[in-house]
């Protein structure tokens, strides 16, 4: 799978280092504090990332919940959970961005 960052993400995480640690930081903190598995945890990221409607965020929870063993019906499933709360449009948007990671 390609890791590729978008450029605006790597030329700031360039420009400011301490700030991209300490958050990396505090994700892992977050992820290690309680009973919730990585997968899950990526997969409820991914979930709140359709929510904000963050094409980033989609793309980037995709990855890394297929890094944390998840498969791709286990994704597409997650958001279309979603539908009753944040609606059919919301949710293909979603779905589109989830695809652009799933079909590389």
């Amino acid at each position: 799978m390609k890791k590729d960052f978008p450029s605006h993400y790597t030329e700031m995480k360039e420009q400011f280092p301490e700030y991209f640690d300490a958050v990396e930081q505090m994700g892992n903190a977050l992820r290690e504090a309680g009973p919730i598995k990585e997968k899950c945890a990526h997969l409820i990221q991914l979930a709140a990332s359709v929510a904000i409607r963050s094409e980033g965020g989609v793309h980037s929870h995709t990855r890394r919940a297929i890094e944390a063993g998840a498969s791709a019906e286990e994704i597409r499933h997650s958001l279309i959970l979603l539908t009753s709360t944040l609606g059919f449009p919301t949710v293909m948007a979603g779905m589109s961005w989830v695809n652009d990671i799933l079909e590389e």
